[in-house]
């Protein structure tokens, strides 16, 4: 492996392990179960082979060289982040039953969540097309180099996400019991608003 390629790795590692939209929903569907949690992440993964497909066409270089269309993008992905936030803040107000147990809202499927969190972020295929021409050498065919490069992406975070999903269910005996399970559904939520609100403010 050569040392551009080193680098890239532990820059991609960085980029998919930062905290963000895609961390926050797989930490909330995580919550309600490894099943869900794991699908998400799955659904995250399934973006980003989306945004991966973009790059390599070259897509994304449209996106980014045509700002109404990258605004429209951001707006709706906002949209839906922030949607996403406001949903789970809803939830942590909803009344117990007579059981004592809290209903279970009903929410979009994990795996579709996960994809349309990740496939409406309009700053993925333009990182993607920012960043892998840096680690292209000069004079190597780039088509397969970006391939390598995008792929690489991808593998990371078919790694960290269903990890980050599985932690969160291993710790579940904690985080479920009411009072816990409240408030990390009330953070996660407010993560999601505010990151979604802050989508929606740049796109303004």
């Amino acid at each position: 492996m050569d040392a551009q390629l080193i680098a890239f790795t532990g820059v991609a590692a960085g980029m998919v392990a930062m905290p963000g939209a895609d961390f926050t929903v797989v930490v909330r569907n995580a919550l309600i179960s490894r099943r869900a949690g794991v699908a998400c992440a799955l659904g995250i993964t399934g973006g980003l082979l989306l945004h991966t497909a973009l790059a390599v066409a070259g897509i994304a270089a449209v996106l980014a060289a045509v700002p109404a269309l990258f605004r429209a993008l951001q707006l709706a992905g906002g949209a839906y982040v922030l949607y996403l936030g406001i949903r789970t803040l809803w939830s942590v107000r909803r009344p117990r039953t007579a059981t004592g147990e809290e209903p279970t809202p009903r929410t979009p499927h994990p795996l579709r969540q996960g994809f349309v969190t990740n496939a409406l972020n309009p700053k993925a295929p333009v990182t993607f097309l920012s960043l892998l021409p840096q680690f292209v050498p000069a004079g190597a065919p780039a088509l397969p180099r970006t391939l390598l490069l995008a792929l690489i992406v991808v593998a990371l975070a078919l790694v960290w996400f269903p990890a980050v999903a599985l932690l969160v269910d291993r710790l579940g005996r904690w985080l479920r019991r009411p009072r816990a399970a409240r408030t990390l559904e009330g953070v996660t939520g407010a993560a999601l608003t505010v990151l979604g609100a802050t989508l929606l403010l740049e796109a303004g």
